[in-house]
């Protein structure tokens, strides 16, 4: 027997083996130069013009020296000005490699821009990381005439004696930004009095041009995008800031006697403006893809700052069980959701009960979630994609970070590689120790757990620049979870159900990834993965083993065929061996009773191995016929040896923006059909059917985006899902195994709402709901029913704001339909309840008693479901190191949220189970 989709197995067993453990750049203007008379000596940008990217966000390159061009002769003599936009592509040392004329003006402008930009050098750019990234900026030259040398004024507009000192102490200064504190240098400010004020008498920045007083004094800021109006009346002024590819800005501004203002004001881009492009960031494939920044990650309040739990607060994605730590997407089970780390596909995203992800906060670069209508590049898989993005390491000194909190303890340490140029590593762990304090606690006080959850997971890399353009990095990962409890007695119903209670899972990776920008058109990404993975689950006498070993790979090359044309393709791999042994009662054999308990029926083992694989290749196209549409078609081919079975899925989506710029309106939509191969267990003699075929589904989807203030957008996206050929499960013919058979079918219709504010410096925060009906039918005669993770209504409103001084507070707010149970009990609050029914059959052999379902799967839903979490973080920054301590509290107003409902041992009454009660978590960081 081969698992070649381990994960699923996984996943599958996931509900069951939860129960059993209750027990993520700015718009901005490269520093623009000017050129100046030969008289004029051009000063450089001091180093540190350009401030520093808030931790977390990409940088632009930045300026380390000011190359002035020579100014025409021919030009000067005529007395003209101009400005030259020149493109820079600037590798990751810094260095221009190519210059391209974009904004000529002619007369030896031009040459003499080109001329000047070989000699420019550069910070390289950043990504979030911190890595140094290749980069294309827009930088433009100025060419300024420096104006003639005032004379002071003569006759009756002359000002002499104390009077007129009185009136011109006073002072207007500032400096232009743009989003990200990029300051912009060569941006226009003109400053013109309003009625009744005296005037202006000079200005200094980075030109200016003297008027007589009373009229309007226009100058272009410095390289750090300083300007200055100094010796002005008092008076109301109004101040008109002007630059290329930005939103013109006019604010009215009061300067009072011997007053010196300063103000900071930003200019937001619009349009194909000045811009700033860090090579690799792509727009999405999809039509929805949503990405959470850094700050976003690790502030939400209630996931106790772990960035992957943070994906069960963004639309589409349901509640899971309690303690479950299951990925619900848009109706969906959680085996029809692929994760992938790096391009890897893992079993686990989550340690048992869903405490923390298997990746850490501090590792990750950013999560991509498409919750449907994914591209080609992913298959085998009809309901969601996570991809979690591993950052590089940085290098630029040794740094490390160790935090504690009541649930576990991690470390990270990273840096450049002594001696080993342009290489860099990274190695982080982290344990929990749960176990240290809960388990003894429990055993003190009569308890049946003898050992609480333990896990830990690794993460070590090591990343090198092949070349300027190439990056590789080797890097090895895994996550161990291990769970015991201790049967004392038979449990009510099974009798021959005693001892242990085991659960262990692992898996590991080493990745080899590979990205190579060959040229301004190619691009090559590939990334190759061995794996393994252990579960072994026992139940008394009872128990199941996997050992599984793995080999996947991702091949993408992208070339951009023309302008607004991009063609991607590309191979993906997944090869299985693995080996299972199994001990476990039989369904049931034909004459015997229907009540008979599970733990006394006949036994069955099983020992299989078998290798397995399923390769695909895909191919897409990126049409961008204009600035305002962008259209996605492609088609991926799949195969699978368990069914020996090709399945081909093409997939079309696009979107269009009504309103180009800002406040852009775009609508989006897709259509696709994807395939998901049948799980190993269904399709693998002796336990599968070799004649399943795939489930299918077809997806579709229509929404719209809408901007309402620079910080505030709003999306709506309706969505449809069409199951078809799925995969069910029913007692064979000889009452030993189980058959499977593609008879069932099914539909998710629904819609999702986000109400999103963008992190500024201050606040993040967004209001999420889903309204959404899943059902299905195993066969055609029989009655239509909900899905299992079914949960009509998600509501979800979230915000974290900085208090200042190292201080933050946030808070979330969920509301979520209950999850939906098969009772074996009717609930007495019912009016269709009968206490008279008979809810259970004695079962003389074992003394014990069976219970008569009342109905079938998913019949009944538990209450709603509430809950309040409050989360503040307050951080301390000293010279070389910071020191941060959160307090993340779950569940506020202690709610007792319904989990689950349990019966006494003779089924007659029943009774709700809580869900966890209040549950606060404080945590300890220090970082260098």
């Amino acid at each position: 027997m081969s698992l070649s989709r381990t994960p699923s197995i996984q996943r599958a067993v996931a509900p069951v083996l939860a129960a059993l453990a209750a027990l993520a750049l700015t718009a901005a203007t490269a520093s623009p130069a000017r050129a100046q008379q030969p008289a004029a000596v051009p000063v450089p940008p001091p180093p540190d013009a350009t401030p520093a990217a808030p931790p977390g966000q990409p940088t632009p390159p930045r300026a380390t020296n000011y190359a002035p061009p020579e100014y025409p002769p021919a030009a000067k003599a005529a007395g003209r000005e101009a400005t030259v936009t020149l493109q820079l592509d600037i590798d990751r040392t810094g260095k221009v490699m190519k210059a391209v004329v974009i904004e000529g003006a002619g007369d030896g402008f031009d040459e003499s821009a080109l001329a000047a930009a070989d000699k420019l050098q550069f910070e390289p750019a950043r990504r979030a990381d911190g890595v140094a990234t290749a980069a294309r900026i827009l930088y433009r030259y100025s060419f300024t005439l420096a104006p003639a040398e005032p004379t002071a004024p003569t006759g009756a507009g002359a000002r002499t004696g104390a009077g007129a000192e009185a009136t011109k102490t006073q002072r207007l200064s500032g400096v232009i930004l743009a989003e990200g504190e990029i300051p912009l240098a060569g941006a226009q400010v003109t400053l013109t009095p309003a009625a009744g004020t005296a005037g202006t008498a000079g200005a200094t920045g980075a030109a200016g041009a003297a008027t007589q007083d009373g009229g309007p004094r226009a100058l272009t800021t410095d390289e750090t995008g300083v300007f200055s109006f100094a010796d002005i009346a008092p008076g109301r002024y109004r101040v008109s800031i002007t630059m290329p590819g930005f939103e013109s800005l006019d604010v009215t501004e009061d300067v009072a006697a011997g007053e010196q203002v300063e103000i900071k004001y930003r200019l937001l881009p619009v349009g194909d403006g000045l811009e700033v492009v860090v090579r690799g960031e792509r727009p999405p494939r999809e039509v929805t893809k949503r990405t959470l920044q850094a700050r976003e990650i690790n502030r939400i309040p209630g996931t106790n700052g772990d960035a992957l739990r943070s994906l069960q607060n963004l639309p589409g994605v349901a509640r899971p069980p309690a303690i479950a730590g299951l990925l619900i997407v848009r109706g969906s089970s959680p085996q029809d959701t692929q994760t992938f780390i790096d391009g890897t596909p893992v079993p686990l995203i989550y340690h048992f009960g869903g405490l923390s992800s298997v990746v850490p906060t501090e590792m990750l670069e950013k999560i991509d979630f498409y919750p449907g209508n994914f591209g080609a590049q992913f298959g085998r898989g009809m309901g969601g994609i996570v991809d979690v993005a591993l950052r590089s390491p940085k290098d630029d000194g040794i740094h490390g970070l160790a935090q504690v909190d009541l649930i576990d303890a991690r470390v990270l340490v990273e840096g450049p590689v002594p001696f080993l140029k342009g290489v860099r590593f990274a190695a982080a762990g982290r344990r929990s120790y749960v176990d240290s304090w809960l388990g003894p606690a429990l055993t003190a006080a009569g308890a049946g757990v003898t050992q609480a959850p333990v896990y830990y997971d690794y993460q070590f890399m090591v990343e090198a620049d092949v070349t300027p353009s190439a990056r590789l990095r080797l890097s090895f990962f895994g996550s161990d979870d291990a769970l015991a409890l201790l049967v004392d007695e038979p449990t009510p119903g099974e009798p021959a159900l005693t001892g242990d209670i085991g659960l262990h899972t692992a898996f590991q990776r080493l990745q080899l990834r590979y990205d190579h920008e060959l040229t301004d058109r190619d691009r090559l990404a590939g990334v190759v993965a061995l794996g393994k993975e252990d579960l072994d689950f026992s139940l008394g006498p009872f128990y199941f083993q996997l050992d599984n070993l793995s080999l996947t790979g991702r091949l993408e090359y992208s070339r951009r065929v023309s302008t607004g044309v991009v063609f991607n393709t590309g191979i993906d791999m997944l090869v299985n061996a693995a080996t299972v042994n199994l001990r476990a009662p039989v369904v049931g054999r034909p004459g015997e009773p229907p009540n008979q308990p599970f733990s006394t029926r006949p036994v069955q083992e099983l020992s299989v191995t078998s290798t397995l694989y399923r390769p695909a290749a895909y191919a897409e196209l990126e049409l961008v016929p204009s600035p305002r549409a962008r259209l996605v078609p492609g088609v991926r081919v799949d195969y699978a040896k368990d069914t020996q079975q090709w399945t081909v899925s093409p997939r079309f989506s696009g979107r269009y923006d009504i309103l180009h710029g800002f406040p852009r309106t775009t609508v989006k939509g897709g259509v696709g059909l994807y395939s998901q191969p049948p799980q190993p267990q269904e399709a693998i003699p002796p336990l599968g059917n070799p004649g399943l075929r795939s489930n299918q589904a077809i997806h579709y989807s229509v929404g719209l985006e809408q901007d309402l203030t620079r910080q505030l957008e709003v999306s709506a996206e309706g969505f449809y899902k069409q199951l078809d050929s799925l995969v069910i499960a029913s007692v064979a013919p000889d009452g030993v195994n189980t058959a499977y058979e593609n008879t069932a079918r099914g539909q998710v219709v629904g819609g999702e709402f986000l109400v999103k504010y963008k992190p500024d410096d201050r606040f993040f925060g967004w209001a999420a709901y889903t309204l959404s009906r899943a059902t299905r039918k195993d066969r055609p005669d029989e009655p239509e029913r909900l899905l299992s993770f079914d949960q009509t209504h998600i509501l979800t409103v979230l915000g974290s704001y900085q208090l200042g001084h190292g201080w933050e507070f946030g808070a979330r707010f969920r509301l979520v339909s209950g999850n939906l149970i098969a009772p074996n009990v009717c609930n007495v609050e019912d009016v269709t309840c009968d206490p008279a029914r008979t809810n259970a059959i004695y079962h003389a052999p074992s003394g014990v008693y069976t219970p008569i379902p009342l109905s079938g799967p998913g019949t009944e839903r538990l209450p709603l479901f509430h809950q309040l979490d409050l989360r503040i973080d307050k951080r301390w920054k000293f010279k070389h190191w910071q020191l941060s301590a959160y307090l993340d509290v779950q569940n506020v107003y202690n709610n007792q949220n319904t989990e689950g409902v349990s019966y006494n041992f003779n089924y007659t009454t029943r009774q709700y189970i809580s869900g966890l009660p209040i549950l606060p978590s404080i945590g300890v960081r220090g970082e260098f």
